[in-house]
């Protein structure tokens, strides 16, 4: 199994480091376009193995997308950070270009490969990579609703005193501040509501901090995180390399699924061997529908933008 992570920056970095520890592959490629960049940070997290007792084959590579040959996975990371203030929709623009880029090349040596995009204003980015590619809509995969889902376990777990691991929540809709959907009425702890533990103002608390999750990390940092959004990216190559057959969101083409056709949107999905295998109808209410068609609305609006450029 070969993975190549393309982006070897934070998110990047980390995202492969998680890749290698846990010997999801046995070979991993990290690309940068920066000179050097990649094959330092293969060869640190190379020296870590004696340490952490992986056995993942790391190779860096600047920009020579030839190392990437033969992938089954390809991570995309690549683009600008998030910058105190800036929007996703600020991002299009210099991502658009990236993102692009990388994945022509990428199909170029790696065919076959099933692509996991990271990149902000990630639904976009993953709406471009589907276009630009014209691989199958179960190959191209955003990654946004992972993490957002981890951020709603999180505002949970410290609101209820509960272990992340024993709570089951997941966010729908766009990966942004406005357009993220915490389904709260769908949450449990170990099978129970977890509304059935909380007061309506303990509950519409957890979903405003889980909805400005990112932006209250880049306030703290200066930049957009890259731990949680690393480890992210690792669970759903897990997923696919495992052929775990695991529920995730994930930001993924829509026709006809919840109202919406020619996007690519966080919903509950079924991840294997051959990316996304399946979509998981959660009958939202009609509080949550319009919310989610508003969420279209609005990650459409960012998707005009790539008509622009």
């Amino acid at each position: 199994m070969k993975v190549t992570v393309v982006g070897a920056g934070a998110v990047g970095a980390t995202c492969a480091d998680n890749i290698a520890r846990k010997e999801l592959a046995t070979e991993l490629v990290l690309l940068d376009i920066r000179e050097g960049f990649a094959e330092g940070k293969a060869l640190d997290m190379t020296q870590t193995a004696a340490l952490l007792g992986f056995d993942t084959k790391i190779t860096g590579s600047t920009n020579d997308y030839s190392k990437t040959a033969g992938s089954d996975v390809v991570v995309i990371t690549s683009g600008l950070p998030r910058k105190p203030g800036m929007t996703r929709e600020e991002l299009i623009g210099v991502n658009a270009g990236i993102v692009k880029s990388v994945a022509e090349n990428i199909l170029k040596y790696s065919p076959e490969a099933i692509i996991v995009v990271i990149s902000n204003p990630m639904d976009t980015m993953t709406y471009l990579a589907l276009q630009s590619t014209g691989l199958p809509k179960n190959k191209i995969i955003g990654m946004g609703g992972i993490l957002d889902s981890a951020r709603f376990k999180c505002y949970l777990s410290a609101t209820l005193g509960a272990n992340a691991s024993d709570l089951n929540a997941i966010v729908v809709g766009g990966h942004g501040d406005t357009t993220m959907i915490p389904l709260i009425r769908y949450a449990t702890w170990n099978s129970a509501p977890v509304t059935d533990f909380l007061t309506e103002e303990e509950q519409q608390k957890i979903v405003a901090d889980t909805m400005v999750g990112g932006a209250t990390l880049t306030k703290l940092i200066g930049t957009s995180a890259w731990y949680a959004p690393g480890a992210a990216g690792a669970a759903l190559v897990e997923a696919i390399v495992r052929d775990e057959k695991k529920l995730f969101s994930c930001c993924v083409a829509l026709d006809g699924e919840y109202g919406q056709s020619d996007i690519c949107l966080g919903v509950p999905v079924i991840i294997g061997k051959n990316g996304v295998e399946k979509i998981i109808d959660y009958k939202l209410n009609a509080t949550e529908q319009a919310a989610f068609d508003k969420s279209a609305a609005a990650v459409r609006s960012m998707n005009d933008v790539l008509k622009t450029l």
